[in-house]
């Protein structure tokens, strides 16, 4: 193989002229249904899933809108592993290709390790971590016989820090983020299936008020706050420019500098810091919210928050 022959395949390509095949896991709401809104535009045929059929048609009208050449939806958990299957054949079996899978599909629960309901700990971690891997079992196969592909996996700036209260979901993003890089590692024999993270900070999505808490509170994205638009951005970009890890947030380089330079300084602070800017003012309930079953009235592309 010449070296101009060895350099195409490394670089990846401009998306073909009919548009991609583009599968979006958690695509009724927040990251996943913004990305899907992008893909549209640019002319993509889509598949979108999550587990709110109701809301799955939203975003698929809302997609058809945007100009996605076409759109077919797959009602499921990522925890099923046959449902994630069916998504990723609706896809090659309608449109005949896979070229990007966008996994975006996450829950999230606030209260101290002490006090959370086992289930509730174990489906967070089980949603990220699991979920994930079914997705790659899924995915795999499908670009190792095309030898091309891109997964963009929507991490998070809490898969490289620790925060108090959000054990469960720190456990499930840090150990989603090490399923990544050792599937990266083992991929290099496949130059052009590219695996990137895009790990966004405070995000204007609905998650917060989905959440499950036992604080007597609901969550707040802490500041900067961007919109999920904006972290779609750096989805789409990640087709044309890879990434191991991109943080999405000018913020995050600081924080994660912070917490690897600075243990004793960060520790001291973050739990204050929390409570003023990443804990909402009202009163909750104990809820396990979406963390079990979908809340269909919650999704939407963004939350009822003020984002940049």
């Amino acid at each position: 193989m010449s070296a101009e022959q060895t350099a195409s395949r490394s670089t990846p390509q401009p998306p073909p002229a009919d548009g991609e095949v583009v599968v979006v896991f958690g695509g009724s709401s927040g990251i996943g249904r913004a990305s899907a809104q992008a893909f549209a535009r640019r002319g993509a045929s889509l598949v979108l899933f999550s587990r709110s059929p109701s809301t799955l048609a939203d975003a698929a009208q809302e997609c058809r809108a945007a100009g996605a050449r076409a759109v077919e939806c797959v009602a499921g958990d990522v925890l099923d592993r046959a449902a994630v299957q069916a998504a990723v054949e609706r896809a090659t079996g309608t449109f005949g290709r896979l070229d990007v899978v966008v996994h975006s599909a996450t829950v999230m629960a606030y209260g101290k390790l002490e006090d959370l309901d086992p289930e509730v700990f174990e489906r967070v971690v089980d949603t990220a971590i699991q979920g994930t891997f079914h997705v790659i079992r899924a995915v795999l196969p499908v670009f190792r016989e095309q030898r091309r592909g891109s997964l963009v996996v929507v991490s998070s700036l809490l898969a490289s820090v620790t925060t108090p209260t959000m054990g469960a979901y720190v456990t499930a993003k840090w150990g989603q983020l090490g399923l990544l890089r050792t599937l990266q590692q083992e991929l290099r024999d496949l130059p052009d299936v590219h695996v990137s993270a895009v790990a966004p900070g405070g995000t204007t999505t609905p998650i917060y008020k989905q959440a499950a808490t036992v604080l007597g509170n609901t969550g707040h994205p802490p500041p900067p706050v961007y919109t999920p638009e904006r972290v779609a951005r750096a989805v789409v970009d990640r087709i044309a420019a890879p990434r191991r890890l991109k943080q999405s947030g000018f913020a995050n380089p600081l924080i994660i500098a912070g917490f690897r330079l600075f243990p004793p300084v960060y520790d001291a602070l973050v739990s204050p810091l929390l409570r003023i800017f990443a804990h909402a003012r009202d009163f909750a309930p104990p809820t396990v919210g979406n963390v079990f079953a979908p809340v269909p009235e919650k999704e939407a592309t963004r939350g009822p928050f003020r984002g940049i």
